[in-house]
């Protein structure tokens, strides 16, 4: 079973055998004598944290254009650093797979009943991936690595403040969000500087799992108190958007953070506690969370309204689309329509019921198979599976060493699962803001599976000599 494990998240992969016969590695390092003679190359690091960083301060507050911009930038600057590299092995499992969707997706534009409109969505997507293989290699350094998540959660507490203001001050409601005919339809639902209380609710998710995670990172009494400030202004903005899809993703990521946590410190802890802390934990949870569910009427008329199926209008326009969305896919059931929600939009109507109009799937996995069919689907979920095998492997590593960088590995992996566990059920990480928010997450997971002096090796850790240490 282990051998098992360890091929499908390809944690024998050798990225020496990838290079010898890859036409895309040659590309690599083909201008390297430039960075030789050049005084820019101390600072190229530095530069491409620098980037990330103004991308993650700037996206709540720009234009789907003007993110679009920032990642051309990005785009152009990866180019550069992969042109004047010195042919070093920077690839890992998920490398290959991400590539691997990449090529599918492009198979799937060239043979869509709307090309053009497929090109489109795959430039975007294009886009998003080079900005996880950047984000990837700057992240190889802890330091740089400390810097840029902590530029994440500041710029997530600024979005959480204002959206808590708005709670306190109320705000105009920009769209029907609520059920008209609910009891809870002229509460408010904030929404801060995103516009849309669900896009927002999937925004703060690695805000919430990096701020927590902070707790163990950062040293000192004052950096700890102000990741837990952090954390909890990030999780009450969250309760607030009262995005159903949203609370059941803080569920999910609270969940997979604790169950981490418990498996970074199990071995530390007497025999009792190993037994018996972590379902006395959960089981504490389940009941505080129940006992507000039975006590607060507002909460508790929010989440019964999950279970009214077609009775509440939200549930009942997802229904509906989903139905459309079903038959798509059936219609084009192996490599799709083509990626982007352009392609999608000019699918959709021939396929909808009547009034029940739609920018995208309403679900991550209905609008991932039903842009690349089945065969892209089957890829993501290999890309999953791997990233969250390659993640927890690297956190064991971590772990024997005592290295708090492991910390941000819990905080990144308790962040895909709240995003896709929101995913299932809205597709608002398809939005800049969010999406590369996620393919960040992923490429910290990236660049924690790669060595300096041997590319990627599973059995040794980024973190040696002088970097172990920096926190």
């Amino acid at each position: 079973m282990n051998a098992l494990w360890k091929q499908i998240t390809l944690l024998n992969f050798s990225p020496a055998s990838w290079s010898k016969y890859s036409y895309l590695h040659r590309f690599v390092g083909l201008f390297s004598q430039w960075r030789q003679g050049s005084q820019f190359v101390q600072w190229t690091e530095m530069m491409g944290a620098l980037l990330i960083s103004l991308l993650i301060a700037t996206a709540p507050f720009l234009s789907t254009s003007q993110i679009g911009f920032l990642l051309l930038a990005i785009a152009g600057y990866w180019l550069l650093l992969t042109l004047v590299d010195e042919g070093k092995i920077g690839v890992t499992p998920i490398h290959i797979l991400v590539l691997l969707y990449w090529g599918i997706a492009t198979v799937s534009t060239a043979f869509s009943p709307v090309k053009t409109a497929a090109l489109e969505g795959l430039i975007k997507l294009t886009l998003n991936l080079i900005f996880f293989a950047f984000t990837a290699r700057i992240m190889r350094s802890p330091r740089l690595t400390n810097w840029i998540l902590t530029t994440l959660v500041l710029t997530a507490l600024a979005v959480s403040i204002y959206g808590i203001r708005q709670q306190i001050f109320g705000a105009e409601q920009l769209a029907t969000w609520n059920d008209p005919t609910s009891e809870l339809a002229g509460d408010t639902r904030v929404y801060s500087y995103l516009g849309n209380p669900n896009l927002l609710a999937s925004y703060l998710f690695p805000g919430i799992a990096f701020s927590a995670a902070a707790l163990f990172v950062w040293q000192g009494w004052l950096p700890k108190i102000l990741a837990a400030l952090l954390t909890l202004a990030n999780a009450a903005c969250l309760f607030f958007t009262e995005s159903r899809g949203g609370w059941i993703g803080l569920m999910v990521l609270g969940i997979v953070f604790l169950l981490l946590l418990f498996y970074w410190f199990k071995n530390y802890l007497p025999l009792f506690w190993q037994t018996w802390l972590l379902p006395l934990v959960l089981g504490g949870l389940a009941v505080v969370v129940l006992g507000a569910i039975l006590l607060v009427e507002p909460l508790r008329i929010r989440v019964m309204s999950i279970f009214a199926g077609r009775e509440d209008s939200s549930n009942n326009f997802r229904i509906n689309v989903w139905d459309a969305v079903i038959r798509m896919i059936q219609t084009y059931p192996l490599l799709g329509i083509g990626p982007g929600n352009d392609a999608f939009k000019k699918i959709y109507p021939l396929f909808m019921k009547p009034k029940y109009t739609a920018l995208s799937a309403y679900s991550v996995l209905l609008e991932i198979m039903v842009e690349t069919g089945i065969i892209g689907f089957t890829c993501f979920l290999w890309l999953l599976v791997t990233t969250i095998g390659q993640g927890i492997h690297q956190i064991k590593l971590l772990r024997d060493k005592m290295d708090s960088q492991g910390f941000w590995l819990i905080g990144a992996i308790a962040a895909m699962a709240g995003i896709l566990a929101h995913g299932f059920f809205d597709t608002v990480w398809y939005r800049p803001q969010v999406s590369t928010l996620w393919w960040l997450v992923l490429g910290l997971i990236a660049s924690r599976c790669y060595s300096p002096a041997r590319g990627f090796d599973p059995g040794n850790s980024l973190l040696k000599g002088g970097e172990m240490g920096e926190h």
